[in-house]
């Protein structure tokens, strides 16, 4: 597959990865006193986060977005 992930959006997913894991499990917020939420918010800053390394998001592929030059 070819990648579809341009640099400010990979720069964006991957500041908002890393922010969304540290919030969860650094933060102390009774927000995430509850394990799903807390897992669960990691889980999409994982996500966001191999995205933006990888450069391929699944979902623009589906949809037929593409956010970085050919």
């Amino acid at each position: 597959m070819t990648v579809n992930v341009g640099s400010l959006d990979r720069l964006l997913r991957l500041i908002l990865g890393a922010a969304l894991i540290a919030c969860a499990l650094l933060s102390g917020l009774t927000l995430f006193d509850e394990a799903y939420v807390k897992y669960g918010t990691v889980a999409v800053g994982l996500v966001l986060i191999v995205t933006g390394l990888v450069r391929l998001c699944p979902l623009y592929s589906i949809l037929g977005i593409r956010t970085c030059k050919l």
